[in-house]
């Protein structure tokens, strides 16, 4: 008498004919004349970048140089350096010298490709720089709250900004910075040293290189959102669309998790130009700042910039409470 084939054994078999199929048609692909279709196919089966042997990289490296250079229409560097020895990057900012006037923003965008588009999620901006109006407790205003005469609920000092608003605004039009009753507090990804964004993302795409940054392989990122809703630091953007990035504006110096083009329905962030740090250069930010607000350096090195920084000034570290431990300090003279 025939045995009936239970569900558990039809499942395995149905399995193990979708994985024969999807071999085969990955080996037809790559064996394709369509070099766009066999790149892309074989994007799919490729490890997580921190898994991979040396050839393994070597291979996914040269596949994104050839393309990027066909969409781009230039010749395009992949980037595989690796973490150095001896390095631990930390970044430290003058919130004092800051004026407000964003070139750290834009330069970033222009380095790192970011999307440009001028449609609802097409404009992806790394580095935040909130404006906070200053201000201070006035007698006059002690009875002016609600209610009146009584100042219980609300004191008529909360109706304007009383030291520094932390809720700032993110986007201003300034016609001139510095503006006499603004500060400036710039906010991008912090390096956390304890990053819970990394701790929460399920398939370990995003995760921290031994020289400090936190990076994510875009090509395994599913886009769940879950690391960006970990960041204490809203230093996080997803790709709701598929990222604007003119032909001429991309910048074809790039590094495999940094800042080589991304995809729709991936997650980005800094960190801290890795395709330019990994080879003794400042980030872009650093580099471009006109007031020489930003300093950046080796943690390890006693006579590095950031080094004496965190040895001579006054320091502070933002939501230092939540014990991220973030490589990113505030300071000020």
């Amino acid at each position: 008498m025939a045995t009936q084939p239970s569900r558990r054994s039809f499942l395995r078999s149905s399995g193990m004919l979708s994985l024969s199929s999807l071999m085969g048609t990955g080996a037809l692909m790559a064996a394709s004349d369509d070099a766009k279709a066999s790149i892309e196919w074989a994007e799919h089966f490729q490890k997580n970048y921190r898994l991979m042997t040396q050839d393994e990289k070597n291979e996914a490296r040269l596949r994104l140089e050839k393309r990027h250079a066909a969409e781009y229409g230039k010749k395009v560097s992949v980037d595989i350096t690796e973490a150095q020895p001896g390095v631990l990057m930390g970044y430290a900012l003058n919130i004092r010298k800051c004026i407000g006037c964003r070139r750290c923003v834009k330069a970033c965008v222009e380095e790192n490709n970011q999307s440009r588009g001028d449609k609802p999620g097409e404009r992806i901006e790394w580095i935040q720089v909130l404006r906070m109006e200053r201000g201070e407790f006035t007698g006059e205003k002690m009875n002016q709250g609600y209610p009146e005469g009584l100042g219980i609920q609300v004191g008529g000092n909360a109706y304007s900004p009383s030291g520094v608003q932390m809720e700032g605004q993110h986007y201003y039009e300034p016609k001139a910075v510095p503006e006499k009753e603004a500060t400036y507090m710039p906010i991008a990804c912090m390096q956390c040293e304890k990053p819970p964004c990394v701790k929460v993302c399920p398939v370990r795409t995003t995760y921290r290189e031994a020289d400090g940054p936190v990076v994510i392989d875009y090509n395994w990122c599913i886009g769940c959102k879950m690391c960006m809703n970990a960041c204490p630091y809203w230093a996080r953007r997803f790709n709701l669309t598929t990222p604007v990035l003119p032909k001429e504006a991309m910048n074809p110096v790039t590094h495999y998790l940094g800042n080589r083009p991304r995809m729709r329905g991936v997650v980005e962030k800094c960190h801290w130009c890795l395709q330019r740090t990994r080879h003794g250069r400042y980030p872009a930010c650093v580099e471009v700042c006109p007031v020489g607000a930003r300093k950046f350096g080796n943690l390890l090195d006693p006579e590095s910039e950031v080094s004496k920084v965190l040895a001579r000034k006054n320091v502070f570290r933002l939501k230092a409470e939540l014990n991220t431990f973030p490589k990113f300090f505030y300071f000020y003279d």
